[in-house]
């Protein structure tokens, strides 16, 4: 699929499939975190009862495994799947998040709802990293910023929408609801991705020992780092969101809806920037992203006692976090040479240890007692020490040239 083979129209219903996709991945991923006393409650009766901040921290392990699921899943599924042609392999991950997510509807217990989180986690990164590069290559040279960002779209407009509707529908007639919400919009996006995704053919012959290469660049295990430390602050911060409204904001718990909402559009307008911003200068796009981000984490931790200004810097949060996942998954494809398949998955890998770390962290800084603007401060930390790896690779890559004459 690209312009000239394929026209402006077909074009876009594709990647409007893909993105329908990539809404749903938004919506699992992320209407957990609005909904984790609810979950707690139900599924941790007794602890809930005894002391919600541990019961809290525990149910945190849901976000956690679904992480680690993605974290599995990513390099695996997409090193192996590289042969194979790309509309189908996305067909097979798009009701792979069907069944998955459905299991999670109907299991009873938080054990066997964890072993479902984490199924549901396995395809994510290689149904983005796929889609991805169907994306890049229908946009073009000079443009791939921008294509990663148009499939990106789907997971930000879920934070707009999905996940504020999920969480209204979790608090009105139980989590599962919002479950039940994502698995079939996953059913569709398995139907418009049949309908409409034409033939796109892998990479034949390509092996898994061949993707695994990929490994062996020091610059794609710098940048994995930038996205598991550096974006696991937003983790830190957006996976304690719900109590950060009601018990340190002291607002009703359905103000949490609408600051899920304000998060939603900072991440839609910030993934449409940071993809064009990458596109012009993706180095300065990094590095001021990062830094920004760790200041905006801060004046969250020191302002969030008040609902306006609670409000207001959720909207940045979004915003500048959202403007750097094109920007590192455009980075990893630059240095990943000829393992672009694997390179465009892993960096959902790197994302979601972000997502685990900053999930973990966050739960023990409350349960240590620190309350709960301490995952804004954790956050903070972990943006600026993903400053600092930023900084070390563009360091090394500078000195590359003179090392090797």
């Amino acid at each position: 699929m690209n312009p000239s083979t394929e026209s402006r129209g077909a074009a876009k219903w594709a990647l409007l499939s893909l993105a329908i996709g990539s809404f749903g991945i938004g919506m699992t991923e992320f209407v957990v975190m609005g909904l984790l006393p609810n979950i707690a409650a139900e599924l941790l009766p007794t602890l809930w009862a005894s002391s919600p901040e541990d019961a809290l921290s525990q149910a945190g392990w849901l976000i956690s495994l679904y992480a680690l699921g993605v974290v599995v899943g990513a390099p695996t599924i997409a090193g192996f799947v590289a042969r194979f042609p790309r509309h189908r392999v996305i067909i097979g991950l798009a009701i792979a998040l069907t069944v998955f997510n459905a299991l999670t509807v109907i299991l009873p217990t938080f054990e066997l709802v964890g072993v479902s989180r984490f199924l549901a986690g396995l395809p994510h990164g290689a149904y983005f990293g796929i889609g991805a590069l169907i994306a890049a290559d229908v946009m073009g040279p000079g443009n791939r910023a921008k294509g990663v960002a148009f499939i990106l779209t789907g997971l930000t407009v879920a934070n707009v929408v999905g996940v504020p509707l999920g969480t209204f529908l979790g608090q009105q007639w139980g989590w599962r609801a919002a479950f039940g919400v994502v698995a079939l919009v996953f059913a569709i996006a398995t139907v418009c991705i049949l309908l409409f995704v034409p033939e796109h053919p892998g990479t034949p012959g390509r092996t898994m020992r061949q993707e695994l290469g990929v490994f062996r660049i020091p610059q794609v295990w710098f940048t994995l780092g930038i996205g598991a430390i550096g974006f696991g602050g937003f983790f830190a911060v957006y996976s304690y969101i719900a109590p950060l409204v009601t018990e340190v904001a002291g607002s009703p718990e359905w103000v949490v809806p609408i600051v899920l909402v304000l998060m939603g559009i900072g991440m839609t307008v910030g993934n449409l920037v940071g993809g064009h911003l990458a596109d012009i200068d993706l180095r300065r796009t990094l590095l001021w992203g990062l830094a920004v981000m760790a200041v905006v984490f801060a004046l969250l931790a020191l302002l969030s006692f008040w609902i306006v200004s609670l409000a207001a810097l959720v909207l940045v949060v979004g915003l500048v976090s959202a403007a750097l996942s094109p920007t590192i998954q455009t980075r990893l494809m630059d240095v990943a040479g000829d393992n672009q398949s694997i390179a465009a998955a892993i960096n959902h890998s790197a994302l979601n240890i972000g997502n685990s770390l900053g999930a973990f962290l966050g739960g023990v800084v409350i349960a240590a007692g620190w309350g709960f603007t301490a995952p804004s401060w954790t956050g903070a930390v972990l943006a600026v020490a993903g400053l600092l790896i930023a900084l070390v690779a563009y360091r090394a890559e500078a000195r590359r040239p003179a090392l090797v004459a």
